[in-house]
């Protein structure tokens, strides 16, 4: 099947396995402990994040059903909620980093983790505005910035459903690397994208570029 016929009429439900994934990720974590936070800014963060894969789900469905003035007012609302949400994915990095006493080796992965992440979702999110009168490039890069979003979903999963994965797994100083699982589903998939892309449409210039963002931030 042509793959934009899947953008068009499907993609919406593929971004809510994902946000259902996320759910799960993150509701013993974050969801059923919503009065535990410490400050305001594990919420703010939060809600920029649900905000997000709010659109996500619903942008391709009005596309769908035809519903095209409507997504194009959506989509102005984004060019406020992802400046937010950079800011506020850096605050609580920064936050989080002042209240450690010494910073190890694992606190500066988990740095670049999270600023490498932000950095190719930024990246996606801009090309995909740039080229927001071009549909099927646009929603290419749409899909794309669901990719700098794995490893925090697969990292939790591993951690509270499959922590007997963590034994199998690369370490630094003896703890175990979980975002190289999420790393590899991402490449896997942009790698799949990018030879049905190519098969079905001869393009070659929105998923094999993704996927190398991807491994110089995985790098």
């Amino acid at each position: 099947m042509k793959l934009e016929k899947k953008l068009y009429q499907r993609s919406y439900l593929y971004f809510l396995v994902f946000f259902f994934f996320m759910l799960s990720a993150f509701w013993f974590t974050y969801f059923t402990r919503l009065f535990d936070q410490d400050n305001y800014r594990m919420h703010a963060h939060g809600i920029t994040l649900l905000l997000w894969c709010s659109m996500l789900i619903l942008q391709p469905y009005l596309i769908r059903t035809n519903q095209f003035r409507l997504h194009k007012t959506m989509g102005t609302f984004s060019y406020v909620l992802i400046p937010v949400l950079i800011y506020t994915t850096i605050d609580l990095l920064h936050n989080r980093l002042l209240v450690t006493p010494t910073l190890d080796t694992m606190d500066f992965f988990f740095e670049a983790l999270v600023l490498n992440a932000l950095l190719a979702f930024a990246i996606f999110y801009g090309l995909a505005i740039y080229h927001r009168k071009k549909p099927t490039i646009h929603a290419r890069y749409m899909i794309c910035t669901i990719f700098p979003m794995v490893t925090p979903v697969t990292d939790r999963i591993i951690g509270i459903y499959l922590p007997s994965i963590a034994h199998y797994l690369p370490t630094i100083e003896q703890n175990p690397i979980a975002p190289v699982v999420g790393f590899a589903i991402a490449d896997l998939m942009l790698i799949g994208l990018s030879f049905w892309d190519w098969k079905a449409h001869q393009r070659w210039n929105v998923f094999p570029f993704a996927l190398l963002v991807l491994l110089l931030y995985h790098y």
